[in-house]
This record gives structure tokens, sequence and C-alpha cells, in this order.
């Protein structure tokens, strides 16, 4: 078994805590928008104004849809516990990402932006952030997996740990962290070549939800709906929106076109 010991808390300023948790959020925030600002130095056809606005419009919006759907997803603590709504953990990737999106979305329809060209720029680099942010949800020990006796479970041991103390999981993190950088090599690889535009960010998103369908099967948490996790639940509206329009609609083209 692999053996986890850290301390969620990375240091403290006075009262406040500063968690391994936030820091790699706001690791994989940057992440996102060095590689969008990179695309553009590379020639894509998006300006540098175009980029900071809508990261200014983009991670305000993925934060507070993220915490919606986590509050939402926790309404039996929060109910008893309004006072605690606001605040910056439980920060779910699926409302980040879509969040983000409808927020990119209506800037691009204000300043008459072509929205599905700038969202197939940005994708590799969304998931490629979301694998850095799971390095926070595994030093964390949020987001961890069901018990497992497998050799590479994971076992944390720091009383802090969100993950119960001494039990061997399921490295759900790693299973994702591993599954986004496929993705992200597989988005970098087709760039280009689907149109129309938005189709790669189409894809991205189908193959991040066909991950979740199946995989959060192996991760602890409560039913959302039907059985199934919220993430779940949300991966089977996301693959109903995209699949059809993938098969229907994207072709593949050179990428000098």
């Amino acid at each position: 078994m692999i053996t986890i010991s850290i301390d969620p808390v990375a240091f403290t300023i006075g009262a406040i805590e500063i968690r391994w948790y936030g820091i790699f959020i706001a690791l994989a925030i940057l992440t996102v928008v060095l590689w969008t600002v990179w695309q553009v130095k590379r020639g894509a056809g998006v300006s540098y104004d175009t980029v900071f606005t809508a990261a200014l419009v983009g991670i305000p919006s993925g934060i507070v849809l993220a915490r919606l759907l986590h509050v939402v997803d926790n309404w039996e603590y929060y109910g008893h516990r309004p006072g605690e709504i606001i605040g910056g953990g439980g920060l779910p990737a699926f409302g980040g990402v879509l969040g983000a999106a409808i927020g990119v979305w209506v800037y691009s329809r204000l300043s008459k932006g072509n929205y599905g060209y700038l969202v197939d720029v940005i994708a590799p680099g969304i998931i490629l952030s979301q694998a850095v942010g799971r390095v926070g949800c595994l030093l964390n020990g949020c987001c961890y997996g069901l018990e497992t006796l497998l050799p590479w479970g994971i076992v944390y041991t720091h009383p802090d740990s969100f993950c119960p103390v001494g039990t061997s999981v399921h490295p759900a993190q790693v299973y994702e962290i591993i599954w986004n950088l496929i993705v992200f090599g597989v988005l970098v690889k087709l760039k280009g070549h689907l149109k129309p535009d938005g189709s790669l960010f189409m894809l991205y998103l189908s193959l991040y939800s066909v991950y979740r369908l199946g995989t959060d099967f192996l991760r602890d948490g409560t039913p959302f709906l039907f059985g199934l996790h919220q993430a779940q639940v949300i991966a089977i509206v996301v693959l109903a929106i995209c699949i059809p329009q993938l098969v229907l609609r994207t072709r593949w083209v050179r990428a000098d076109k």
C-alpha cells in the first residue's frame, strides 16, 4: 500500500490556513491561462485582450457554478449550516468547467467573438489544468475512492486528511490525473484537424464525461439521482448533447486549413 502522511495545510498566515488544495487550484487556473496565452503567441487567431477578458469572466463564473453544484450535492449538510454556503472549498471540476464555459459563451455573444474557435484553443489547457488540480485533491485527501486491497491502494495517515485515516482506498485522484494527461495528448494531436469550430471542445467534454461516468463507481460519495453521483448525472447530460453533434457534424480537415 502507498502511504500519504502530508498535512493538507501547507502553511498558515496568522489564523488563515493555506491548503495544498487551494494552492493547486490556483496553479490549475494559471495553467489554463498560460496555455491559452502560449497558443496566442504561437499564432492562434485570438487576441491577448480576448484571453484576459475571457479569464476575468470565466474564472469567477466557474467558481460560482462549481460551488453551487457542491452545495446542492451536499444540501443535507448546508441546509443546516447556511452560513457555510459561501466558501472556497468544495469546487467540483464539472461545475468549474461548465460555469467557465457559460461565462465565456456570454462574453463571446456580447463581443461577437467566435466562441467555438476560442474554446477549441483553450480545450487542451483545460484538461491539463484539471490534472494539476487533482494533485491538490490527492494531497488534501478529498475525492478519494472506495476501499480496496489492491497493492496501489492509498492509506492516509494525517489526522486532518479528508479521507478516513488508516483505510486503504482506490487512488481515484491518480486515476484521473493519468486519464487527463492522456486526453491532453489526444487533444493536442487533434488540434486543428476537427471542424466545425467547437468540435475539439466537445470532444474534450465527451472524453472527460466518459471517464467520470465510468470511474465514479469507484469513488466514495452520496448518490445524487437514480443511484448515481452528481458528476455521473451531469456526464450523461453532456454526452447526450455532445455525442450526436460530434457524430453528425464533425469532420476531419488538414491542420493548415
